[in-house]
């Protein structure tokens, strides 16, 4: 083999290894050009998790969020300009909260390895750390996403909503190429949660023409919702965590599913569906079987729609 003909074989091996580098996502991405990512961001979620019990779930809703927009691209963080209103200031985005642990986590990870980590990929590590931190599944997040340049308030439409039938999750989960059980998983997530009153009071009062409260709620557990949530309301900070143990990932969101006492009208009905509700009583029975589930319907969420063309923010909130 003449020195032309190793040269163009040895080019063709550099090409197919950054072709492969830039639409695929691996767990040692950055292994050799940012080692200390995995405890720089630990730390720092960790960190903020002592002072504010609320960040694991804001980390785990902020991922889900981002990744059912765009993909996993870390188009919530963009700010707002005066010409652009992003997503992280769309109607369904307005409680999303904790930004600043991600931009503390970047703050330091550009004095370590400048230029190198994208922001998606410290959302998608940042999510895994709060769930294992608080009792759930550690799994290795695959890297190399890339950051997107395009964040728009009216797309965050396409959210799923707390009032969404079966149906309705089936088809909005579908399109981000997840399935029944993907959903009912990732649904689990809730157990790491807490609402305001306004995303589950119309199940509390006039529910129907037949029902003030909505039927499939445990009859003492919607009385305590409306204590909780008066009319009218002059807190608007009150609500409900999603399940008992809400500082603690575990299966508890499912079995309260099969009491009744579901808080969203969507986690009530994943067990008054004959389609989800043998997922529901199979994880409520085992906890190991959902960690399992969620692992995989998680790197099956962060995987989708990784952007070839985008870019690694200096800064989280604002593109290059």
């Amino acid at each position: 083999m003449g020195k032309a003909t190793l040269f163009a074989a040895a080019m063709f091996l550099f090409m197919t290894l950054v072709s492969l580098s830039e639409g695929e996502l691996d767990a040692h991405f950055y292994d050799l050009t940012c080692p200390q990512l995995e405890t720089i961001v630990s730390e720092t979620v960790r960190n903020a998790s002592i002072h504010d019990p609320k960040v694991p779930a804001r980390i785990l809703r902020m991922f889900f969020h981002d990744c059912f927009i765009r993909g996993c691209d870390a188009s919530i963080l963009l700010d707002s300009t005066p010409k652009n209103q992003a997503e992280k200031d769309g109607p369904p985005n307005v409680s999303v909260r904790s930004f600043y642990v991600i931009d503390d986590a970047k703050a330091k990870l550009e004095k370590a390895c400048p230029h190198t980590v994208s922001c998606a990929d410290i959302i998608a590590i940042a999510a895994r750390d709060v769930v294992a931190m608080s009792g759930g599944p550690y799994w290795n997040v695959l890297k190399g996403r890339k950051d997107g340049r395009v964040s728009k308030a009216s797309e965050t439409i396409n959210l799923p909503a707390p009032t969404f039938n079966v149906s309705q999750l089936i088809q909005s989960f579908s399109k981000r190429g997840l399935g029944v059980k993907d959903m009912v998983t990732l649904s689990g997530g809730h157990t790491l949660g807490f609402s305001h009153c306004s995303s589950f009071e119309a199940r509390l009062r006039n529910f129907s023409s037949l029902h003030d409260t909505d039927p499939s709620m445990n009859t003492e557990f919607a009385q305590g919702l409306r204590k909780t949530c008066p009319k009218p309301n002059k807190d608007p900070n009150a609500g409900q965590f999603l399940d008992s143990t809400a500082s603690v990932f575990d299966n508890d969101y499912y079995k309260r599913l099969m009491v009744g006492k579901g808080v969203f009208g969507s986690d009530q009905a994943l067990y008054g569906d004959y389609r989800t509700r043998w997922i529901v009583e199979a994880f409520a029975r085992d906890q190991s079987l959902f960690f399992k589930e969620f692992t995989a319907s998680m790197l099956k969420l962060g995987n989708g729609g990784v952007l070839e063309n985008g870019e690694v923010r200096l800064n989280c909130r604002v593109v290059n």
